[in-house]
């Protein structure tokens, strides 16, 4: 659930000890009037942002489901879609594109084992898509985004950059961008970075909300459209003790770094500001967990993951520090592998 970020609220059922997030975090967490359970939802949209219908759908299902992943939710009851058609779409672009995207937005949410029960269409001005998570839990069924105690590291399990990838494959259309990175990029290296981006966004979080419960994690956040320091800032202020979040580490799409530093554009990579669509979770490990949470996700997803930063005694802040490792995703390119 994007937007502003709130404290914890007190729970207003005394008798269920789960604190209620209203508008705030990741997802509402709602103590229900049956006893130890808890309703998580969530809900989002954003405007369409590759060119491939079918994927834009899996995106738009992927970023929604990690509000409720975030949580360690794992089991999702039902999802909702959102879809604002533009009206400069013809009709016959409206019967290409419109199922495709809602094919693939079905077709994820069956993989991540829910599906779409209905939801809202509405003519807009622009292109809009989006949905609702919907969970019924147990109290033991998900991860309070509060429990941070020094010494815990901070995992992330999708490389940075979707933004700026996704920006530069729209440039090999445009000469005057192109000729600005055309010098440290080629145009296969932007296209294989782009496709990188597509797989990453339309990834599901589930796994890495599985492996929390696995390895004791102490809450977690998915890094949207705050980018990674937004995000862990807003983790960070929700934390009980007092503590800092140190990011010191940030794997991003390879070459992605590098246009970012020639293209004339501040997208804010370095700063940790540049925003990302469906990304990975930040994860709250106690550190002896954490290589063997990144191990399974390998083993599991075929999909890297990496420790990017500590938790230390502080005022509830985050950081990224001055000397950060830029790690590139993948470090070499391997024939017909994406990482």
């Amino acid at each position: 659930m994007e937007g502003r970020r709130g404290a914890l609220e007190p729970s207003l059922q005394s008798s269920v000890p789960v604190p209620r997030i209203g508008i705030g975090l990741d997802s509402a967490v709602i103590p229900l009037r049956q006893k130890n359970l808890s309703l998580i939802q969530t809900t989002d949209f954003f405007y369409p942002l590759v060119d491939d219908p079918y994927i834009m759908g899996k995106i738009t299902c992927a970023n929604v489901l990690s509000d409720v992943y975030a949580m360690g939710v794992t089991n999702v009851d039902n999802m909702l879609m959102l879809l604002g058609v533009s009206q400069k779409l013809s009709e016959k672009e409206r019967e290409i594109v419109l199922p495709l995207i809602m094919s693939g937005f079905a077709d994820l949410a069956e993989e991540a084992g829910t599906s779409v029960t209905g939801g809202q269409t509405v003519v807009n001005p622009w292109m809009t898509i989006g949905g609702v998570a919907t969970s019924v839990c147990g109290n033991d069924e998900f991860i309070m985004p509060d429990g941070a105690e020094v010494g815990d590291v901070l995992v992330l399990t999708k490389p940075l950059g979707t933004q700026i990838a996704v920006n530069a494959h729209q440039w090999i259309e445009k000469p005057e961008m192109l000729s600005r990175i055309n010098s440290i990029v080629s145009v296969d290296q932007i296209k294989l970075a782009y496709q990188r981006a597509m797989a990453s966004m339309a990834r599901l979080n589930k796994t890495a909300a599985q492996l929390m419960h696995k390895h004791g994690a102490h809450g977690a956040t998915d890094i949207t459209g705050f980018g990674i320091l937004g995000h862990a800032q807003n983790l960070a202020a929700a934390q009980k003790n007092e503590v800092n979040f140190k990011i010191h580490t940030l794997p991003v799409i390879a070459k992605m770094m590098s246009v970012t530093e020639v293209c004339g554009i501040k997208f804010g990579l370095l700063q940790g500001t540049s925003a990302e669509t469906s990304g990975g979770l930040l994860v709250i490990l106690p550190k002896d967990r954490s290589e063997a949470f990144c191990a399974d996700l390998m083993e599991q997803d075929g999909c890297p993951a990496w420790i990017v930063g500590s938790v230390e005694a502080g005022s509830r802040t985050a950081q990224i520090v001055d000397d950060a490792e830029i790690v590139e995703v993948p470090r070499i390119d391997r024939d017909g592998e994406l990482w």
